[in-house]
């Protein structure tokens, strides 16, 4: 497993990270088998594939065994989305980090919502002293891990998104993230905007109307998420092959 060095220096290059979003070892070998740098868990593609909803239904133990496996599996550097920390205090937050790092895994990502029957923001404060602690207990321990910091105003379609991404953001960078992610930007002038505010490199997600990867790269932006939606084509595809066996009463389309 390449290193947490070897992972940062990825953020840093004239050319964003492209990270491919794997939910078990078979695609985390696939997508590093296509030449990608580094991979990192979706949690809801990782959810999906074992049967859960998103928003830390899936246990814990179950996420840490599956990214041993992966650290096990492929030479390239691997980062995994815990969402809110599978906890709702720092000391527990902190325990899964330092498991995810002895297993070998050189990064995480950390959101600033909770997941319940409906996703809400953290105040400002709290989640900024939660990321304190973290940023504080892994500097004083070592612990070399890339801490990418998740702020979901335009997941949630916040009228003032890109207001509320700011501050939160210039909050998130004094408080000692590694990196900013902003799931469901896609304006140009949203993007830009995020880029000037912050040293800290800034990640986006797959979207429809995502600008492409040239754009986003003179746009500034560091690093380039797929999310869940290569799993999601490939469930599609999947539902598709287990259909058409039964339309056309044989199995010769899979070997066409």
């Amino acid at each position: 497993m390449k290193s947490f060095e070897t992972f940062s220096q990825l953020h840093e290059g004239p050319t964003p990270l492209l990270l491919g979003n794997i939910w078990d070892v078979n695609s985390a070998k696939i997508f590093e088998r296509a030449g990608y740098k580094a991979i990192g868990t979706s949690s809801q593609a990782v959810a999906a594939s074992q049967g859960y909803e998103d928003g830390e239904k899936m246990p814990f133990d179950a996420l840490l065994q599956l990214a041993r496996r992966i650290v096990n599996s492929v030479d390239i550097p691997f980062t995994v989305d815990i969402e809110g920390g599978y906890s709702r205090s720092a000391a527990g937050i902190i325990e899964h980090i330092e498991q995810l790092h002895d297993a070998g895994v050189v990064g995480i990502n950390l959101e600033d919502t909770i997941a319940g029957t409906s996703r809400t923001l953290q105040p400002v404060p709290v989640f900024q002293k939660t990321l304190c602690s973290v940023a504080d207990h892994l500097c004083r321990k070592n612990l070399k891990m890339f801490v990418n910091i998740r702020t979901d105003g335009f997941l949630l379609g916040m009228p003032t998104a890109l207001t509320e991404s700011l501050g939160r953001i210039s909050s998130f960078e004094e408080a000692g993230a590694n990196g900013i992610f902003v799931p469901c930007i896609t304006e140009v002038n949203d993007i830009k905007a995020v880029v000037n505010a912050t040293d800290l490199p800034v990640n986006v997600m797959c979207m429809p109307s995502l600008p492409n990867f040239s754009d986003l790269k003179a746009l500034g932006v560091k690093r380039i998420s797929i999310g869940p939606f290569v799993y999601s084509y490939v469930d599609k595809k999947a539902v598709e092959a287990v259909s058409t066996i039964i339309e056309s009463d044989n199995f010769s389309f899979l070997f066409n």
